[in-house]
């Protein structure tokens, strides 16, 4: 580390030392985990309190790969930055998950904070013709929404984390309440969300999954808002091509995918036009992109 940047970590020690016994520490989850991380900074989203790692094998939970984590600590946000390596704990709780760093290793010359993250697509990539299965049992294809605008998620209906899959359908269900009061621009979209759990993410589950977030059950029609899965290599095939990583927990009792999070948005040409990393979006930033890209006010 530089000495201003050892001298700033110090101070932050130092204070925490200070108030710590003054202040009401808030206690630890009885279900907390506690996972030692570690690895390259690839990217860092100051807004939305992300960083990106390229992390190592995390013994007991994942195999290495890279994906965003949150940052809690105003420390940690401040000082990192990409190209470090970084070491700290990845504690996951019942409802959120998040990195504390507890050392950092100045990597090379300073680059930009937005970088593309390696084996995302870039704004303007064109979309492939992926093939899935819907919850009807029928095959669809990417192409065929050409368009429209087409809303992605990906989940998988088992997951236990209330801020990852569900909050993805939860917010997919807003959108959908939403555009539906906006004839014009509702017709003009379609929403898709993608399980890369497909043995266990059946037609018959994701038809019951999905009508119980769109609130309308037996009278679903699935005509705006589809769930779909594949094979296990058509879905490797989409979540690869959009950045997402995932990986099938099998000392797990409940069979846990071990995740991260995607989010995207497909113009009317079948080109990318934006790429969410994580859960921090908001139903509202989308469907302002949606009102843009059709002209809806």
């Amino acid at each position: 580390m530089t000495k201003a940047r050892t001298q700033l970590a110090l101070g932050f020690l130092l204070l925490a030392f200070a108030v710590g016994p003054l202040a009401c520490r808030p206690r630890r989850s009885a279900n907390e985990k506690r996972y030692p991380i570690k690895g390259k900074v690839v990217a860092v989203d100051t807004g939305d309190r992300m960083v990106t790692i390229a992390h190592e094998d995390i013994q007991g939970y994942m195999p290495a790969m890279t994906m965003p984590f949150k940052l809690k600590n105003e420390a940690d946000l401040a000082m990192v930055k990409p190209g470090d390596q970084v070491t700290g704990t990845l504690v996951i709780d019942d409802l959120s998950s998040w990195v504390e760093i507890t050392s950092i290793i100045e990597g090379g010359p300073p680059v930009s904070q937005n970088v593309d993250v390696p084996g995302e697509p870039k704004p303007g990539t064109d979309v492939p013709d992926f093939g899935l299965v819907n919850q009807d049992g029928k095959r669809i294809h990417l192409a065929q929404f050409r368009g429209k605008t087409l809303l992605i998620t990906f989940v998988y209906t088992r997951c236990p984390q209330p801020d990852q899959c569900t909050l993805m359908s939860n917010n997919f269900a807003a959108i959908d309440q939403a555009l539906q009061k906006q004839p014009e621009t509702y017709d003009k979209t379609h929403l898709l969300t993608i399980s890369f759990d497909p043995e266990y993410d059946t037609p018959k589950v994701l038809r019951s999954y999905g009508a119980s977030h769109t609130g309308r059950y037996s009278d679903e029609t699935f005509q705006h808002w589809e769930f779909a899965s594949g094979s296990k290599d058509e879905v490797k095939g989409v979540a690869q091509f959009f950045g997402l990583r995932y990986y099938h927990d099998t000392e797990s009792s409940d069979e846990q995918v071990i995740h991260s999070m995607r989010t995207a948005i497909i113009g009317p040409d079948g080109k990318v036009l934006k790429l969410y990393r994580g859960n921090e979006w908001k139903p509202e930033e989308i469907l302002g992109e949606v009102r843009a890209l059709t002209g809806a006010k």
